[in-house]
C-alpha cells in the first residue's frame, strides 16, 4: 500500500524530474568526457606555446655566465620553468600589442613595424635598435641564400630546356624509315 501512495505521489508531481538512473550516468559519463578533452586540449595548447626547455636552458647559462666569474652555473628546474614562463608572457603580450596597432592601421597581417612600436608602447624602447640591427642582419643573410637559390634553380632550367643533340634519339631513325618509304614509292 506504501509503494502505492509514493507511486501516486510521484504522478501529482509533474515538475520535479525523475529520471532514470542510465540517463544520469549517460549525461555524468559526457560532462566527464568534455572535461577531459578540455583539460587535453588545454595541456596540448599550453605545451605547443612552451619555449623548447634546451634552448631556453641555454639563453640563460650564456646570459649568466656573461655576469658571472664562475666557470660552471646550474640553475635550477623551476627557476628554468620561471624564465620560459615570463618569456611565453612577455611574447603574448607583445603580439597582442602589435596586433592592436595593426589592427588600428587597419591591416590583418602584423609586420616588424608593428612589433618595434609595440615595444616602445610596452615601454621597451632600449631593445628597439639592437633588435632593428639583427633583424636587418637576418634579411642580409637570407638575400644572399635567395640568391644562390635562385641562381641554382635558373641553372636547373636552362639544362632542363636543352634540345638533345641532333643523330641521336628515335626521332632520327622515324625520319629514316620515311626517307626509305619515299624512296620506294617513287621506283
Amino acid at each position: 500500500m506504501a509503494g502505492k501512495q509514493n507511486l501516486n505521489q510521484t504522478l501529482q508531481c509533474p515538475d520535479q524530474d525523475y529520471r532514470a538512473p542510465d540517463r544520469e550516468m549517460a549525461e555524468v559519463e559526457v560532462e566527464v568526457e568534455v572535461e577531459v578533452e578540455k583539460t587535453v586540449t588545454e595541456k596540448v595548447v599550453a605545451e605547443a606555446e612552451e619555449f623548447p626547455k634546451a634552448i631556453v636552458r641555454r639563453l640563460v647559462k650564456d646570459k649568466l655566465s656573461k655576469l658571472s666569474t664562475d666557470s660552471e652555473i646550474s640553475v635550477f628546474r623551476e627557476a628554468l620553468e620561471a624564465f620560459s614562463e615570463s618569456a611565453r608572457i612577455f611574447v603574448h603580450y607583445l603580439s597582442a600589442t602589435a596586433n592592436d596597432i595593426c589592427k588600428e592601421s587597419k591591416r590583418q597581417t602584423i609586420n616588424a613595424e608593428d612589433v618595434f612600436k609595440a615595444l616602445e608602447e610596452i615601454e621597451f624602447s632600449d631593445y628597439v635598435e639592437p633588435l632593428r640591427a639583427s633583424l636587418e642582419e637576418f634579411r642580409q643573410k637570407n638575400a644572399g641564400k635567395r640568391s644562390v637559390s635562385s641562381k641554382a634553380k635558373e641553372t636547373n632550367r636552362k639544362g632542363k630546356r636543352k634540345d638533345p643533340p641532333a643523330g641521336s634519339g628515335s626521332q632520327n631513325k622515324d625520319d629514316e624509315n620515311e626517307s626509305h618509304k619515299e624512296e620506294d614509292n617513287a621506283d
